[in-house]
This record gives C-alpha cells, sequence and structure tokens, in this order.
C-alpha cells in the first residue's frame, strides 16, 4: 500500500488540484515524494532497532516510526511511551498478518535474528508492504531468492540494511571499482570484527547455530560485501578456514572465520572475520597505488586514504546519522517509485558466497565455486 493511499491523495487528484490551481506545470512525482513520509514498522525490537533505527527515524525526512511487532509484550510500554506508536499499530509475530488491514504502515523493517528474515518477509509481502530487511538477508541463498520471488509477486520493494552502501565514502570506493584512479586492482583486503563474550556465554542468539549465529553471519558479510563493492564485480571461488579458538564457546558456529575469494582477472580478496579480534579494515591494492578505509564499517562514518595523499573524512556525522539517511534513501525509492540502491538481489549475492565460505570451511578450506545466478 502506497503513501499515496494513506494520505487519502491519488496522483490524478494532485493533478486536478494544481491544474485549478493553474500551477499543473510544476508538479513532478518527485516534488510531490519530497514532502511524504513512509510510516515504518519496527519488526524486532531488540538492541539494533532500539539504540539505533528507532532514534535514526526520528532524523529522518521521508519516514516515521509508525508501527511495532515483537515477541516481548514487556518491551511496549516503554516503546509507546517514548515514542507515541498507538495499539492499533502493535503486532505480536503471532497475529503480524493483520498489517495488511493498517494503512498507517507502508514499509516493514525486519530486524529479528537471521533466522526468522524469511519468515517475516513472506508475511509482510503477502501483507501488501514493503520490506527492508537487516543483513545477512537470509540463512541461506535458497530462502533469499524466495524472499526476492516474494517481493516481486505482490509488487513490494525489498531491500536489505547495508547501511554502508549509502554512505559518501563507500559510494566513492564503488566508483572507483569501474575508474581504476590506480590503476588494474590486484588484490583487497577486508576485514570485519569485534571481541565479543569476554566473561563467557549468555543467551545471545549470535552463539546459536539454529538462529543465525557465528561470525560469518553477524559481521562476515561486511567483508563479503565490501570485496564485491571494491571490485564492482562477483567472486568466482573461495577457500575458508574456521579458526575458532573458544570452542567451549561458540558451539557450532564459527568464532572467527578465514576466507580467500578469487575474482576474475585474477584478483584475489584476503578476508578475516571474528567475534575474538577487533576487526575494521578495507583495503585496495592496486598497480600504480592503493586506498584503504578504516573503519570501514564504522557507525559514525567511515575515514580513510589513499597513495596519493587524497584523505577520506567521513561525512555523514555521529551514530544514528548513517541508518537515518539508509532509511531516508529507501523510503524516497518506494515514494518515488524506483528501484532502491540495495535491492534483494544484492543480498542473495552475498548469501551465495556465503554458502560456499561454509561449505569449504567443513571441507577444511577446499576450494568451492561460488554459485552464479
Amino acid at each position: 500500500m502506497t503513501g499515496d493511499r494513506n494520505r487519502g491523495w491519488t496522483r490524478r487528484q494532485a493533478l486536478q488540484s494544481m491544474a485549478l490551481a493553474g500551477a499543473a506545470a510544476a508538479w513532478s512525482p518527485r516534488s510531490l515524494a519530497q514532502d511524504r513520509r513512509i510510516g515504518v514498522a519496527l519488526v524486532g525490537l531488540g538492541g539494533y532497532a532500539k539504540g539505533l533505527l528507532a532514534p535514526a527515524l526520528q532524523l529522518t525526512k521521508h519516514c516515521r516510526l509508525a508501527g511495532l511487532v515483537t515477541g516481548s509484550p514487556d518491551k511496549l510500554p516503554e516503546w509507546q511511551g517514548k515514542y507515541g506508536v498507538p495499539d492499533r499499530n502493535v503486532y505480536s509475530y503471532e497475529d503480524f498478518h493483520r498489517i495488511a488491514d493498517n494503512p498507517d504502515i507502508d514499509a516493514v523493517y525486519i530486524v529479528t535474528p537471521n533466522h526468522l528474515h524469511k519468515a517475516h518477509a513472506l508475511i509482510a509481502a503477502a501483507a501488501g508492504k514493503h520490506v527492508w530487511c537487516e543483513k545477512p538477508m537470509a540463512m541461506d541463498a535458497a530462502e533469499g531468492e524466495a524472499m526476492v520471488k516474494a517481493c516481486r509477486d505482490h509488487k513490494v520493494q525489498l531491500t536489505v540494511g547495508y547501511r554502508m552502501q549509502h554512505e559518501p565514502n563507500t559510494r566513492r570506493f564503488m566508483a572507483m571499482a569501474t575508474e581504476r584512479p590506480f590503476g588494474r586492482i590486484i588484490k583487497l583486503r577486508a576485514d570485519a570484527g569485534w571481541f565479543g563474550w569476554r566473561n563467557g556465554a549468555d543467551e545471545a542468539w549470535r552463539l546459536d547455530p539454529a538462529r543465525g549465529g557465528g561470525a560469518m553471519y553477524d559481521m562476515g558479510v561486511y567483508c563479503v560485501n565490501a570485496a564485491r563493492y571494491s571490485t564492482g564485480m562477483e567472486p568466482v571461488a573461495v577457500q575458508a578456514w574456521d579458526e575458532t579458538v573458544r570452542r567451549e564457546l561458540f558451539k557450532g558456529v564459527d568464532e572467527t572465520m578465514r576466507f580467500r575469494l578469487e575474482f576474475p582477472e585474477d584478483i584475489v580478496a584476503e578476508c578475516v572475520t571474528s567475534f575474538g579480534r577487533n576487526l575494521n579494515t578495507l583495503q585496495v591494492d592496486c598497480e600504480r597505488g592503493w586506498y584503504t578505509m578504516s573503519p570501514f564499517q564504522g557507525y559514525d562514518g567511515n575515514g580513510g586514504r589513499a597513495s596519493d595523499g587524497t584523505v577520506f573524512e567521513p561525512q555523514l556525522g555521529e551514530k544514528p546519522r548513517m541508518q537515518a539517511e539508509q532509511m531516508d534513501q529507501d523510503a524516497l525509492a518506494i515514494l518515488e517509485q524506483r528501484a532502491p540502491r540495495v535491492p534483494g538481489e544484492e543480498g542473495v549475492r552475498d548469501l551465495r558466497v556465503l554458502d560456499a565460505v561454509f561449505a569449504s570451511a567443513k571441507a577444511d578450506g577446499k576450494r568451492v565455486e561460488i554459485a552464479q545466478a
């Protein structure tokens, strides 16, 4: 359901009104979109939704927090008290499908554990709501493809929450993949991780294999996506090694994964992701120089430099400005009826790589070819 219907204002009415006012010639879909806001329901009220997405929605120009979906009703008094979300816009996971009857909500942002992404996306798509989904998009490429199909069939947008691809310096690196200011790309390094669980285990879903736990799902996807957007290419094969140290804590999930991606033109990306090390560097080495960002996936923006003296200063400001930019761009894509910057197909491409990484790691580093579309 589009924002136009929510406001009771159709394109035909807009044109008629402006014609009567003698201003029809000045009207455009884009200018009308600037005055609209997409109603967003957050699905899952965990730490990321509470600490970053909800505050970021207060900074956006083109969307607003309109609904809440949670399996923890004890969280609702605080959320509703702070953001004024009415009872009619609050749902449990069990009655989430009723969102189809709610014109206040145009899009849902899925922020649940990884194993729930597909199920929640299919419900939202069937309800006629646009789907924004956190990374990783799903548990594997087959799930991701089912999500893409469902959204296509129900004529709603599906976009993945790769906030980096909305960040200015990252977008500059994406452009440099084509421009190649330092000549041919030779190799890349992409490392992403954080040192967690110093004091032992807890009930965190990131330690549970059934819920999509492990460093590769959580942080490794940053490395994969960065290697892809920094080359503008799809990797063809991978070798991976599970280098987990704290086996008593990480049972059935990876604490640290090292993997080597092979790209066309003999380009290689060496990557490490971890819950046991603090890592946050992307470097591209070329035949006549290099460029790097560290951090390359920080919440307060990315900064870096190049071998010719160029400095990439962080541009968006302190968190949660990056999340606000991401959601504003995704809202504008809906309002302007154009493709989003990061469609669901982008998430599927990363999941194909993750599938191959896990297969290689289980085979002690055997070279595994990556499925292509």
